[in-house]
């Protein structure tokens, strides 16, 4: 546990270095200094700002207060204090950090030895005195055990807590590791000993999902699992607690609608603008999996620094399920790990052929970008998998990741876009080509050359997490390259018609409401024309309308599609048709308390059907973002590979084998 602490310490300080929190004490208290990743930073990022809003919160409303005090639960190296009085904000309080003996010792030496940090604390007095290791005017350091409440009281007691005056407590990511007991307990005692108390809690929840348990066997391994889950799972069951041991107003979100609601937008996007960044799935998992709880009593006026001057969104309770899909592990003939990856593409290159390019993953039994392409073929009733040969390997694949393949003959398909680091340019196109006639059955009869290609559209294809699908005009088959992103634009919403033979962009009339810019959304050809689904908008935030671009005499039109009920927003997800339905399958949403599965709309009625998938038959968590699926029509059955992530600081997960789904129940004829 103790080890969790040191390791989100050194966290917060790469934050800081990296400009997402101002504080100059933390690198003072951590010492050591080791660079995180992007989707490191914007969740210590996001954690802080939400204790940071509710603490001045508390100090701003108890101003007219002549004294106040925060009680600081398992503070381990954290600078609140001194962050706080830094900046004058701690005129009439005192502050008082908890931690395990050890700990505190160690942080009272490092405050001791550090001038700066010595100096903001002023005057000591008496430090050193049993579980007092240090101590201030305005701030006391107590090593105590938080699981012995009686111990916990009597030093804070012995430190001079006053239970008459308004009192904070926090804990951040500290009660979950002690039983639940011991932990109601000390949230019972805080209510009962206290009158005018508030608490702020930040903690995890949602175990039981694909994220959940990646993230409960993360603490697990690490010896310190988290308690609290299987009893408080989610916000509502936090909320009932605390109302249960005594608090009389108790609010919570999970950290989408944090960063959403209680972030100004010009500080949104001056984060969003700090790194080159392209974890969208994990960092919105990540939020969803994390909440923020404020409680109070006896506090006048009443302490609500989650609802003040703002609006939750409203998620419109459960999602309505419509009925269960079996998953079943696609049975393959090959021991090979390629198909442990995401962020790729999956083709149907011929009758029961799939080809499975880019995209990163697990690779002679390491991470990286992928360079090999793999094959399934399903012959005699089972799938056989496979890496094909390239027929000139010297040609550049560049490892991309978030391109797209669209089959334009059962020999040729075109490669279009897609990256390598999200800092560099997007990717250009290739030619993937095949042998035409092909009675494939192994592996190894699948051969792929790679072309390179320099046409005049290229600068179009310079982009990763877009669309290009196949539309007809005139008798003419065209692709219809569609949003993304670039290392530039982090939303891009234009669109180009390429000549399916010339790759030459050629212009098309297009009226109607344009769309609204996004990436990472699906696209399908229907009618003649495409269908645009989802996706992630201008804001980080996932969209929920459907497009049909629809071929008229003199060219296209964009028309918006209504559903009923509305389509719940998403991104990440993938699509099909298939007589007159539409599927989507997967993806990410902001509805914490559960994760889209196969939703179906009827093209015809609008009608919207959500469907769960039944996962009992699969031994690991199936995460449905960033993979790949291919619907083979006349056995109604959508096989689902790769997809996963990297989640958080948990560690990779990817779906180690393709699933099946059979689709013929959802699908029957109207």
């Amino acid at each position: 546990v103790q080890g969790t602490g040191g390791s989100s310490a050194v966290s917060k300080c790469s934050a800081a270095a990296r400009g997402y929190i101002q504080d100059r004490f933390l690198q003072l208290l951590v010492g050591r200094r080791r660079r995180r990743a992007p989707l490191i930073h914007r969740g210590y990022y996001i954690r802080a700002r939400a204790v940071d809003h509710c603490v001045q919160d508390f100090l701003l409303k108890t101003q007219s207060h002549p004294r106040t005090q925060i009680v600081s639960l398992g503070a381990g190296f954290d600078s609140l204090y001194f962050r706080l009085k830094d900046i004058g904000l701690l005129h009439h309080t005192v502050v008082y950090e908890v931690d395990f003996p050890n700990v505190a010792c160690q942080k009272a030496a490092l405050i001791k030895r550090m001038k700066e940090l010595s100096a903001l604390v002023g005057h000591t007095e008496g430090e050193g005195l049993g579980v007092i290791t240090f101590s201030g005017e305005d701030y006391k350091l107590l090593g105590v055990d938080l699981s012995e409440l009686s111990d916990l009281e009597r030093a804070l007691a012995e430190a001079g807590l006053d239970n008459e005056i308004p009192t904070l407590f926090m804990a951040e990511v500290v009660l979950t590791y002690m039983e639940n007991s011991r932990s109601d307990a000390l949230i019972q005692w805080a209510a009962e000993h206290f009158s005018q108390a508030c608490f702020l809690l930040y903690e995890q929840m949602h175990p039981e999902d694909p994220f959940g348990r990646v993230m409960q066997q993360h603490f697990s391994q690490l010896n310190s699992a988290l308690n609290s889950l299987a009893q408080y799972p989610d916000c509502e069951a936090q909320q009932r607690r605390f109302f249960e041991k005594g608090w009389t107003e108790c609010s919570v979100m999970d950290m989408n609608d944090f960063f959403t609601c209680c972030t100004p937008e010009d500080e949104q996007q001056r984060v969003q603008a700090l790194e080159p960044f392209d974890e969208y799935e994990e960092w919105h998992l990540k939020c969803s999996h994390y909440f923020v709880l404020t409680a109070s009593k006896g506090m006048e006026p009443s302490w609500t620094p989650l609802l003040s001057n703002m609006t939750v969104p409203c998620h419109d309770g459960p999602v309505r399920i419509s009925g269960s899909i079996t998953a079943a592990v696609c049975a393959t003939h090959s021991e090979i790990s390629g198909l442990r990856r995401y962020g790729h593409r999956s083709v149907l290159i011929k009758p029961n052929v799939i080809l499975t390019t880019g995209g990163f993953g697990e690779e002679d039994g390491h991470h990286c970008r992928m360079r090999n392409f793999h094959v399934l073929i399903k012959h005699a009733g089972y799938w056989k998998a496979g890496y094909v040969k390239k027929e000139n390997p010297h040609k550049r694949w560049d490892e991309r990741l978030y391109h797209t393949v669209s089959c334009l003959s059962n020999s040729l398909a075109l490669v279009v876009g897609g990256r390598t680091s999200p800092s560099s340019a997007g990717l250009g196109m290739l030619w993937m080509k095949f042998p035409e006639t092909c009675n494939a059955s192994e592996p190894d009869d699948i051969t792929v050359e790679l072309v390179s290609l320099q046409p005049a559209a290229e600068p179009a294809a310079l982009r990763w997490r877009h669309s290009t699908t196949e539309v007809i005009f005139k008798g003419e088959k065209y692709l219809f390259l569609y949003g993304g992103r670039s290392a530039t634009e982090p939303v891009l919403g234009d669109w180009y018609f390429l000549h399916a033979q010339e790759l030459c962009c050629t212009v098309i009339p297009v009226e109607g409401p344009v769309p609204e810019s996004r990436h990472s959304h699906s696209a399908c050809s229907w009618k003649g024309g495409v269908l645009i689904a989802g996706g992630l908008g201008a804001a980080e935030q996932p969209l929920g309308s459907i497009f049909f671009l629809r071929e008229l005499e003199h060219g296209f039109q964009w028309q918006t599609i209504e559903t009923h009920p509305s389509l719940i927003p998403r991104y990440s997800h993938t699509a099909h048709v298939h007589d007159g339905k539409l599927l989507l399958v997967g993806g990410v949403w902001f509805r914490s308390s559960s994760v889209p599965s196969v939703t179906v709309i009827d093209l015809i009625t609008g009608v919207c059907l959500d469907y769960t998938i039944n996962v009992e038959h699969l031994e690991w968590p199936l995460m449905l973002h960033n993979h790949s699926s291919v619907f083979l029509p006349n056995e109604k059955e959508l096989l689902l590979i790769g997809g996963g992530g990297n989640c958080f600081s948990f560690g990779t997960h990817l779906n180690p084998e393709p699933v099946s789904l059979s689709l013929s129940n959802i699908l029957a004829s109207r």
